[in-house]
């Protein structure tokens, strides 16, 4: 097994780093071009079931960019079908779960379940990636919130307005079916730490849809809880909410190492909104890889100057790639991340050096 390069766990630990890591939400797909070939002939799920191909998908960005991380190639809802759910991946939709739900309290179609046993095929993904690359596997999973709006159907802003009807209007059957999936998402993340991923990203990408209140009485305890069975374990995370800026304390106090932050929030003021002896991710404005490399980098250079060289900063975007992200855009933003490291240290070292010979004494140089 390769020796694990620990630059990106060393920053969700707020250690001092000798650069900002980097990596990318869905690197591992959709804007790769040999992504697109390998889905010409595979479906999907297809990919994901087998363990050879989806170590050799999650493996893919390196061809194109030299990432501190890789993110492993599942989908969020991966566990369904574990969990006695068939889905499918619908263009421009997501995950279907076929037959379509009655509704939310059907969650007596749920069947319990053992990651290491029915998730197998994602734990072996990961044990051949550990034995190939250096880099730290990130694995992940769903926030129940984010999990459960691919439980109901139609358009995604009708199917989160029907998830938070049904959190007010039932909590009781809320409770359980968001603890049905704190207990499982947890065993899962868990198990992929076990496997050898370094950390474990909780993706809660539809929580900023939530007014303070209810995130903090209906989604809060259960984020939390998932977030604390992990810390138990021992597992890094990072906790990933597309919040705005009033909801980001809320989503900081349900946990996480790091705090993952979308685009809207300048990173500086996010910071200060997560608490500075917090990790943080992000984020770059996923809009900005589309308009090209110049609009790219300045971008990425105004995120790096709001960090401000603080330990505990992880570059990456403040949500996924968009399918039509060119990947010579992407090497541009993280060569702009690493020249940057450069710059700073061959700065400090000018000002060291220049330091050093004031307090030489003329008669002495």
């Amino acid at each position: 097994m390769r020796r694990m390069s620990d630059l990106f766990l060393r920053a969700l630990a707020r250690e001092p780093v000798e650069r900002t890591p980097v990596w990318f939400m869905r690197q591992a797909g959709r804007c790769l071009p040999a992504y697109r070939a390998a889905r010409e002939e595979r479906g999907f799920f297809e990919l994901v079931r087998d363990p050879e191909a989806a170590a050799r998908v999650t493996a893919l960005p390196l061809e194109y960019f030299p990432v501190d991380a890789l993110v492993l190639f599942q989908d969020l809802s991966t566990p369904f079908e574990a969990a006695g759910l068939e889905v499918e991946l619908r263009p421009g939709v997501g995950p279907v779960v076929l037959p379509p739900w009655e509704g939310l309290g059907d969650a007596a179609r749920l069947v319990s379940f053992d990651p290491r046993d029915r998730l197998g095929y994602v734990l072996e993904a990961i044990r051949l990636l550990r034995a190939r690359h250096e880099q730290p596997i990130i694995g992940f999973v769903g926030a129940p919130f984010t999990l459960c709006s691919y439980l109901t159907t139609g358009p995604r802003e009708t199917r989160l307005a029907v998830l938070r009807a049904f959190m007010v209007e039932h909590p009781a059957a809320w409770d359980r079916l968001a603890s049905f999936w704190v207990d499982h998402l947890a065993e899962f993340g868990i198990a992929q730490h076990e496997a050898g991923a370094g950390a474990i990203q909780v993706f809660d990408s539809w929580s900023g849809v939530l007014d303070p209140r209810l995130y903090e009485t209906r989604v809060l305890p259960y984020s939390a809880a998932l977030l604390d069975r992990l810390r138990a374990a021992g597992v890094p995370t990072v906790h990933f909410g597309s919040a705005y800026q009033d909801l980001l304390p809320l989503v900081a106090a349900a946990g996480g190492d790091g705090i993952g932050v979308d685009w809207r929030t300048p990173l500086d003021v996010a910071w200060e909104a997560i608490g500075v002896d917090r990790a943080i991710q992000g984020n770059l404005d996923p809009a900005l890889v589309l308009a090209g490399e110049e609009a790219a980098v300045r971008g990425t250079l105004d995120v790096l100057e709001r960090a401000g060289g603080r330990p505990g900063h992880i570059f990456n975007l403040g949500h996924g790639l968009h399918p039509d992200s060119d990947p010579k855009v992407i090497a541009a933003i993280v060569r702009a991340v690493r020249d940057a490291a450069q710059s700073e240290a061959s700065c400090s070292a000018s000002v060291s050096a220049s330091r050093i010979r004031a307090e030489i004494p003329s008669r002495d140089r």
